[in-house]
């Protein structure tokens, strides 16, 4: 973040000095551990830990703190501002960032898809202008604003994706961002567990449109696409529909790339992505919106995504001893599941092995899924089922039912053992399960292989 003058700090926060004054802020952090000397530390209060027990901490190392509770000693030399909100402050602080600085702003949520199609928004963006983006997923009431306190005066553009637990988190997320364009990626069950219903989940996700005057959405998404019948901004539609304002043609999957002509409303181009899967396709075209919205080409649309080599733990492939894994173990919902479970059998070997970890946060709707996977798995004539938790069991159950061969694992270590039992050449895996399953433990038992999450992928 560059330098904020004190009065900033304290008229975006609406703070109150308690002890000192400073020159200015360089930097904002929520991490006492990692904080610089010229940065002031927010003390957020979490379920599990509250940060201002780390002020006398963080105040050693740095210029300042912003806090609820003010501390019991006066620091010596240090800067101290109070506020009635500390996650609040940090939420303004950002606000009055994007506010000074005045990029175009992109907002992008939906239920699959969010933080690929960010960062193909990004690339295809970074060709000619200057981009700010999410750092990961950090796409939540903090992770978000944390994110754009980076922003400077050399950003052009901002690409910040955006996600829902709860009805009403879209909307306040983007009264921080303040976004000029939005993309809507689909809508599925995820995270229902904050919702009545999927029904709520759209609500959710439309949130993004009070914001902007234009947004881009899948148009073959067809209860996305009622849902928006009543909105009054500019709408693109992106799709494989031949009425897509947005659209791919001829689209070819590989192995591990895919083909697909682009048909944009200001012109047509070729592209080659270095991803499979027909989900990959629809997340480009939403990335494709995102260039046209901002006026790129298609010919610069094309540059910009067959520049992108994907991301880690998304549809990494490794061949390992005659083998072909499918690492794609970020996350998991029925959705991504369904989309993951596509392409295992579309890229099948000898076998087609299924590693699945616990879809989480279905609340009610849980055990349904589960078992409406497995049964759906045994249709498709997946070969083995090798499920991961205590949700999984019944999507073995009726992956079992059905006749299909099923084992079942307490956790990804031991999973991984039974995989390295079961594994022969020419066999195709797929590994997959929501971020706290740990999936990509299942690796680290297969052959030795160790995993590195830091590295490139395919996905």
């Amino acid at each position: 973040m560059q330098r904020l003058t004190f009065e900033e700090v304290l008229e975006a926060t609406g703070g109150r000095v308690l002890f000192g004054r400073h020159n200015g802020v360089e930097g904002i952090s929520i991490d006492s551990r990692s904080i610089g000397e010229k940065d002031f530390f927010v003390a957020l209060k979490g379920e599990r830990f509250d940060g201002h027990d780390f002020v006398a901490d963080a105040l050693k190392k740095s210029a300042g703190a912003i806090v609820s509770i003010p501390p019991v000693a006066p620091p010596s030399n240090k800067t101290v501002i109070h506020v009635d909100n500390t996650l609040k402050a940090l939420q303004n602080i950002a606000r009055y960032i994007r506010i000074k600085y005045d990029p175009q702003v992109l907002g992008i949520t939906g239920t699959n898809g969010k933080t690929t199609t960010k960062e193909m928004s990004a690339s295809i963006l970074s060709t000619r202008l200057s981009v700010l983006k999410n750092s990961g997923n950090l796409n939540n009431q903090i992770g978000l604003p944390l994110s754009m306190l980076d922003m400077d005066e050399n950003h052009e553009a901002a690409v910040l994706e955006m996600g829902a637990s709860a009805p009403g988190d879209i909307r306040e997320l983007c009264g921080i961002a303040e976004p000029d364009f939005g993309i809507i990626t689909n809508i599925g069950y995820a995270h229902i567990e904050g919702f009545r219903d999927i029904a709520s989940v759209r609500l959710a996700k439309m949130e993004l449109l009070e914001a902007v005057g234009s947004a881009a959405v899948n148009a073959d998404d067809e209860f996305l696409m009622e849902g928006i019948s009543l909105y009054k901004g500019s709408l693109l539609r992106f799709g494989t529909s031949d009425d897509a304002d947005v659209r791919a043609s001829d689209v070819a999957l590989g192995q591990r790339e895919t083909s697909f002509h682009l048909h944009m409303p200001n012109g047509d181009a070729p592209v080659r992505l270095r991803l499979s899967g027909m989900f990959n396709v629809y997340n480009a075209l939403a990335a494709a919106s995102a260039g046209y919205l901002f006026g790129f080409s298609a010919e610069d649309v094309s540059g910009g995504l067959e520049g992108f080599k994907g991301l880690p733990m998304r549809l990494e492939f490794k061949d390992i001893n005659g083998s072909t894994i499918i690492s794609d173990v970020y996350n998991a919902n029925p959705s991504s599941m369904e989309e993951a479970i596509k392409e295992l059998l579309r890229q099948r070997g000898k076998r087609a092995i299924a590693v699945l970890g616990d879809m989480l946060e279905l609340g009610l709707y849980s055990e349904t899924a589960h078992r409406k996977l497995g049964r759906w798995m045994a249709e498709l004539k997946v070969d083995v089922l090798i499920a991961v938790g205590k949700e999984m069991r019944a999507a073995a159950e009726e992956f079992q039912k059905a006749g299909g061969e099923a084992v079942c694992a307490d956790d990804a270590s031991r999973a991984g053992v039974l995989l390295r039992q079961m594994l022969g050449q020419g066999d195709t895996v797929l590994i997959k399960g929501s971020r706290s399953m740990k999936m990509e433990n299942v690796l680290k038992e297969v052959n030795g292989y160790a995993f590195n999450a830091e590295g490139g992928g395919n996905g």
